[in-house]
């Protein structure tokens, strides 16, 4: 099935607007369950229950409260959420233009594709070539679903991709986290090569299709099996490998793994050249 467009507006790039169609660039393909009672089967539906009095309440009897203090609450009405609530807007505004190695991946959220919307053929073009052209990302706003977002804007292949994006204070600062090693903290010459030795044999072009997600795929098959009456064997816990305490050792080890891998690796795709 074809994607659908999940939103359509224009991108604002100085005094030229490009229309444009949003779509997500990414889905979900975790296996969801649904609750069941043990004795008969059946579905679990939840109730919304008053944790006063123990009645169930209605949907048109429940407000928004934020808790300010234990038990204590201030309610909040959709039209006074609605008075604040950004405006209404079909506009991707860039404000600047910003180099990709500049942002670091934590403040990416989620990610679309915007593709040219009907007569901006041209002007989709002249902003994705000048772009690519300047290496230069584009940080702008837009309103999603009543909610404004900060975006990056940046070409890809033959096709604009925007990201939503974390304001700076959502992102937790390091400096607040417990248990980072101190400056004290020092590798000898041996180790510091070694572990460069180690990341150059396991460095290799990034091919997403190598990597799989085997504990869903392990799921659905479990699920078929089971939908076809078939019993499931369960399997011993896998051994927890001992800790290292010779971190010269473990490198070596490491290192000698890594070597097998990688000629394992380039067997297969020769394999695969030859087959194809």
């Amino acid at each position: 099935m074809a994607p659908r467009a999940i939103w359509s507006g224009s991108i604002s790039f100085g005094l030229v607007n490009v229309p444009v169609k949003l779509y997500s660039a990414t889905r979900s393909l975790d296996v969801r369950f649904n609750q069941l009672h043990a004795e008969d089967g059946a579905r679990v539906r939840m109730k919304r229950v008053c944790s006063l009095d123990g009645a169930e309440v209605e949907l048109d009897q429940i407000v928004k409260g934020f808790e300010i203090a234990p038990e204590r609450y201030v309610t909040i009405s959709p039209a006074e959420l609605e008075a604040i609530a950004p405006k209404a807007s079909r506009m991707i505004d860039i404000e600047e233009f910003v180099d990709l190695a500049e942002i670091d991946p934590v403040y990416y959220e989620s990610s679309y594709y915007l593709v040219p919307d009907k007569g901006a053929a041209k002007a989709y073009a002249l902003l994705h070539g000048a772009m690519h052209k300047a290496g230069k990302v584009a940080i702008g706003r837009v309103v999603l679903r009543s909610k404004e977002y900060l975006t990056a804007l940046r070409p890809l292949d033959g096709v604009l991709g925007m990201a939503t994006m974390r304001f700076a204070d959502e992102v937790v600062p390091t400096d607040r986290l417990e248990g980072l090693p101190s400056g004290e903290v020092e590798a000898s010459e041996r180790e510091l090569a070694m572990a460069e030795q180690l990341i150059a044999s396991l460095s290799a072009p990034f091919e997403p299709e190598r990597y799989r997600d085997t504990y869903r795929e392990a799921v659905l098959a479990m699920i078929e099996r089971k939908a076809e009456g078939q019993e499931i064997v369960e399997l011993p816990a896998a051994e927890i490998a001992p800790r290292t305490v010779d971190l010269m050792a473990a490198l070596e080890a490491s290192l000698a793994d890594a070597k097998r891998r990688k000629q394992d690796l380039e067997s297969a795709r020769k394999v695969k050249a030859a087959k194809s």
